[in-house]
Parts: C-alpha cells; structure tokens; sequence
C-alpha cells in the first residue's frame, strides 16, 4: 500500500470508537481540544454486547444532556433478583436515577456519537492502528486504511479500543488476570411467551439462564452450558440456547427469530498503570472482568468522565501535566474493586462445587439478614457509592460524589440543577453567601471568580438555608466535589480556585 505524506494533527486521538472513546471524544470536543478518533469498524454495528445502563452512568449522561432521551429507548428495572430470594432495591438509590436501564450499547454509542460529531470530534472509520511512536512532545500514530498508511501526530492518545487493544500491545503494557468462564452465550431473540418478572435468571448444576427485555419486543439472552464447552468461535445454533435456558429456568420461553447470536469467554485481568507517558487506557483496554452485574460499558464511561476534564486542563494550558497521574490513582482502585465484586457474583452463579452451591442457598436464604450489605452492593454496582480520596484535612465532602442539588435559576438559561450546569463541561461553584446581605462575599464575590470565567460556572443552591448554608462547594467537571469550606475568606477561595482551576486570567 501507498504511503500518505500528509500527517494529521490533533490535541487528542482516541483510538476505539465504542461507548468509553465517544464520551471523551465528546467532552474534549466541547473542551475546544481538537479530537480524532480512529475506529477499526466500517460501519456502525447495532449488535453489542452491553446493555445496562446504571444509575451513577445515568448521572454522567445527564450532565451531558443525554439521559433522557437514553431512558426512552428502554426499560428501567427498579429491583433485581438475586439467587432466589435475595432482593436487591435499586428504588432507594440516592438519585433522579434510582434504577437500571436495560437498552441496546448500540443507543448508547449513537447519541454519544452525535454529540462528539456535533461537538467537533473527527470520527475516521476504517483506521487500524499498525504503529505507535511517542516522545518528549507527542505521539505519532499509524494506521492502515483502504488508501494507504496514513500518519497521525498527537499531544496525548487514549487507547479505548477494548480487551484486545492494540495501543496496550504496543506500548508492551502487560495485561496480566484470567479466564473465569468459558463458552457463555448470548444472543437477541423474540419469545412466544413473556416472563412475569422483568428479569429472569436461574441458576443449576446445569449452567445458568438469564433474560432481560430491551423494551421493544426483543430480549436479551445470557446462557452458560456446563456440559458444553466448546471454544469461542464454534457455531450458535438457536436450539443450543433454548435447551440450555429452558433447564436452567425451568420454563419454555418459545425464543425465536434470534438476530444475534455468539459464543464467548470472559476474563478477568487490568493493566498495572493507566499511563504511560503521553498513551492512556481507559475501559476494556484497561481492564475486564465478567458481565455479572453489568459494569463493564459503565466503568469504562466513568473512566472517560474522569479523564477527560484533565486531559482538556492539560491541553489547555491551566494544569501541570501531573494531574494526569490522579487518573489511574482515582479510576485503577475502581477496576480493582470491579473485577473483585464481577467476579464473586459470576463465582456464585456458576456454582461447580458444592460447597459454593450451599453458600449460593445460605445468601438467598438469609435475604432479609443481610438487607444493609446488599444496600451497599447496590450502591456500590451502580456507581453511586464511588468516591475518590482527597487530600489530608479536606472537608468531608471533598472527593464525594455530589448528588444533582437544586440551584437557584436567577434567570434566562440558567441551571436549575447541578447536572444541567455541568453541562458547559466546567468545574461548578456553589455558594449560598452570594446574595446574602453581610455575608463574607456580598458585593465581592465576582471579583474572586472573575478570573476563572472560562473554565467556572457559579451557581447558589434553591435552598440558601438548606445543608450547604454556610458551605462553599467547588465541583468538578465529572460531578466529584473538588474542595469545600465553611465561611471561607475571599484568599481561601481564590487559593482553592488556584489549585484546581490554574492561574485565571489577569490574576
């Protein structure tokens, strides 16, 4: 093939166009940054793997103006069913999202798309990365198309391109872990007869059966053979599931007209360090774990909404390179946990001794015993409970996921809820003491923030004599509160500023 002398040039180049590189892509777009993205597919599949949606995922896609619009495409599930009796409530989830969404990866791909394509973001289709080159001031890509090797220079690569990335291999990065099961099926299919629970699994020596509706008379299927192990690329035949999900359910569901079908296996492993240099990993690419309780596409996005407001501050200029390195110190704690909590639910259901089939009886059994750890579970698998650690004598509050708190919308286009500030992909300031007669800002308070204009949205809460009364709150761009103080002077919020928001202009 001909070589291509033109070089592309880019702040960013995302390889992997799946949920996790849309969603930088996007943010950094909206950033200003100019964003490539380098997709190995030609087309866009409707066939994916992923379909959960969780809650602190929902929370994410709202401050990016998508939730909504995500929840009308499928069904949301406010309670899970775990080994019989084992009840898991997702209505006391502390957010507007107290529930699962079960749609299509494909939905959540398209509106991630056209935002990052509205935003500014170059998506290049049929780019297989062959090269990676990095120094002192870039990296140089290379890439195979139909015209040729085409070139890419970059300021910073992200490598979101799954389990078999090719960025990690090129880097030499180990990817260190194993198999937890082998030969799981799923496929998309229709049903002659609809379940009465919204979501059916069941579990026995047999393997396991799992069914879940996507909303528009399509439902996915999850099966595992403990007979019939066979290797990932042996051929599906419809029968092979109906007979594996009809044991293991107990009932037949009628599955027919299947659009989709695979035969996969899953392990377990994560990178040791999410940078290197100027390459990053983010989802798949940096860790997997087993599709129990559905975190693998929500994991990879909230590592996107990490990375991205720290790419965009490097990039632009207001943020030493280190805080870079706060990426893998927040998010590789996170995969950790991910492949610990995936991988003893996976370890339960499958259940190959005894031993593990009795303790599998006991949980059920003890449902209503252990109702405070599944409440942490379930915070836990929904993101909510997430927090980040912070500096020795924070407040409280700092390194906390911050819920979407009311703001006082004091006019025309103005926010009315924390999500919807985020929006602008900025940090947010919320102060009750702006408009309080004698309170410590009254009157100064914009000359404080002033320098900080284009990178900070400043907001009161609805309730200046709620909670956050006398707090002032700093929230980052991905919803974690950055610093809080009580009654902070006019230098404690400008010092604050400075640390996470860079010198402001004419400051």
């Amino acid at each position: 093939m001909a070589m291509s002398d033109q070089v592309t040039e880019s702040d960013v180049v995302i390889v992997g166009g799946g949920p996790t590189g849309l969603l930088l892509a996007g943010d950094l777009a909206t950033a200003g940054l100019r964003v490539s993205v380098l997709e190995k597919r030609g087309k866009e599949s409707n066939l994916t793997r992923a379909f959960t949606v969780h809650a602190r995922t929902l929370e994410q896609l709202d401050a990016r103006g998508l939730a909504d619009e995500l929840i009308g495409t499928g069904t949301t599930l406010a309670e899970l069913r775990l080994f019989g009796r084992l009840r898991i409530d997702l209505a006391t989830l502390p957010s507007r999202f107290p529930f699962v969404l079960v749609t299509p990866q494909s939905q959540t791909e398209r509106l991630l798309l056209e935002r990052a394509v509205k935003a500014g973001a170059v998506l290049l289709r049929d780019h297989r990365l062959t090269g990676l080159r990095q120094d002192a001031e870039g990296v140089t890509l290379q890439a195979e198309t139909e015209q040729g090797t085409v070139t890419h220079r970059a300021r910073y690569v992200v490598g979101t391109d799954g389990v078999r990335s090719t960025v990690r291999e090129l880097l030499g990065i180990p990817y260190p872990g194993e198999s937890v099961v082998s030969s799981v099926l799923l496929a998309d299919v229709r049903l002659e007869r609809a379940p009465t629970d919204v979501i059916t699994a069941g579990a026995t020596q047999d393997g396991f059966g799992f069914l879940a509706p996507f909303g528009d008379g399509w439902y996915r299927v999850i099966a595992w053979d403990r007979t019939r192990q066979l290797p990932d690329d042996a051929p599906v035949e419809l029968d092979e599931i109906a007979d594996i999900t009809r044991r293991t359910l107990g009932v037949d569901y009628g599955l027919h007209d299947a659009r989709w079908m695979s035969r996969f296996h899953s392990d377990e492993r994560q990178v040791p360090r999410y940078r290197d240099g100027r390459v990053l990993l983010a989802g798949d690419a940096a860790h997997c774990h087993s599709p129990a309780g559905g975190q693998g596409m929500n994991t990879g996005l909230q590592d996107a909404a990490n990375l991205s407001w720290k790419l965009a501050a490097v990039v632009n200029g207001w943020a030493p390179e280190s805080l870079l390195d706060s990426y893998h110190d927040e998010r590789h704690p996170v995969g950790r946990s991910v492949l610990r909590s995936s991988g003893a639910l996976i370890r339960l259901a499958l259940a190959q001794t005894a031993a593990t089939r009795a303790l599998r009886s006991v949980v059920g059994a003890l449902a209503d015993a252990v109702t405070p750890l599944v409440a942490r579970g379930a915070r836990t698998v929904s993101g909510i409970g997430i927090s980040y650690p912070a500096r020795p004598g924070s407040h409280p509050l700092a390194g906390h996921r911050i819920p979407d708190l009311r703001l006082a919308a004091d006019g025309p286009g103005r926010p009315s809820r924390l999500h919807e500030a985020l929006r602008e992909g900025k940090f947010v300031l919320i102060s009750a003491d702006e408009r309080a007669p004698g309170a410590p800002f009254s009157g100064l308070e914009p000359a404080v923030t002033e320098p900080w204009a284009d990178r900070l949205v400043h907001a009161a809460p609805a309730d200046p004599h709620g909670k956050l009364r006398a707090t002032v709150l700093l929230v980052r761009p991905d919803g974690y509160a950055a610093w809080a103080a009580a009654d902070p002077s006019r230098s404690e919020l400008r010092a604050a500023l400075t640390h996470w928001l860079g010198e402001g202009e004419d400051s």
